[in-house]
């Protein structure tokens, strides 16, 4: 019984990162409908962002945070601008062969800025309390540090619910959604509020790199490609398109993904992630909150 909770915990800890990447997936997806295959590596940056300003630049933590997240909105703005807008409206393949291009760049990047050994996250650098437990329940223990994750998981998608339900960019978000060119006919600049859209969904991967860094320990420049599987993973799960979704699906996969390592072997927890995404597929094609749409032909 001890195991099974503390794995609760970890799992709803994992979800929640999850949760961060997928909610970046799926809002680019609700919008011009496309797949970014990048915003793994976006992710990964985030991690590599903050692991600089705090080791090579000697930033604290609390101001390596904030700037990292703001780098990654700019890197998600910039790969919008560069490699998506040209395409819009070509063949989705296009773009989505682009997305994977970008992807592949981006980790070749790193590679080359950060070398490919794995980085240890300086831990010395973050907030002594982060190691201490905050909460003990009989033989199962909650740390600050997933105290702090949960935190700012909840917050960051309190308030992504409040920009998309109640405030003009989020309607002009939703409009664009629903049809572009009726969107642009009203007057909305698509392209800007689309910008907007890469730099809120890269931001949020952001944040989710540097927690995992916190959280694991360890960063390297292949990192997102997994994360952004499962990720992508968890946004199907959940119903591609749909915020709410994201998060369920992310919180969803992160308790598989943990209870599967629990309870069955270590290295099948990747593989969790893929045979529940195969899953959903064949049972739910449209996700647990997804809803089915009829081609026009």
């Amino acid at each position: 019984m001890s195991l099974f909770g503390q794995q609760v915990i970890n799992g709803i800890t994992l979800g929640s990162v999850y949760a961060l990447i997928a909610v970046g997936y799926t809002m680019v997806y609700g919008v011009i409908e496309l797949i970014n295959f990048a915003h793994g590596e976006v992710y990964m940056m985030g991690a590599f962002f903050s692991f600089t300003m705090v080791t090579s630049m000697g930033l604290s933590i609390w101001v390596a945070f904030p700037v990292a997240i703001a780098l990654c909105a700019v890197m998600g703005v910039i790969l919008d601008i560069v490699a998506y807008r040209p395409l819009r409206n070509a063949p989705r393949l296009a773009a989505l062969i682009t997305a994977i291009g970008m992807s592949i760049f981006l980790q070749n990047l790193a590679l080359v800025i950060w070398g490919a050994e794995i980085k240890s996250f300086p831990r010395a650098k973050l907030p002594p309390i982060f190691s201490k437990v905050a909460l003990t329940i009989g033989s199962i223990q909650v740390t600050w540090l997933q105290v702090f994750i949960l935190g700012v998981a909840i917050v960051i998608m309190a308030g992504l619910h409040a920009i998309i339900h109640r405030t003009k960019v989020g309607t002009a978000m939703r409009a664009i959604a629903q049809d572009k060119v009726t969107a642009s006919l009203m007057g909305i600049n698509v392209n800007r509020v689309i910008s907007f859209t890469f730099a809120i969904g890269s931001g949020m991967g952001g944040v989710a790199g540097i927690l995992v860094g916190m959280y694991y320990n360890a960063i390297w420049p292949t990192m997102g490609y997994i994360a952004g599987i499962k990720a992508f993973a968890a946004a199907v799960l959940g119903g591609i398109g749909s915020v709410p979704g994201a998060m369920l699906g992310g919180g969803i996969l992160g308790m598989a993904e943990v209870m599967g390592a629990g309870y069955i072997s270590s290295p099948y927890r990747d593989g969790i992630a893929y045979a529940v995404m195969i899953l959903v597929i064949i049972f739910k094609p449209a996700g647990l909150l997804g809803k089915s749409t009829a081609e026009k032909v």
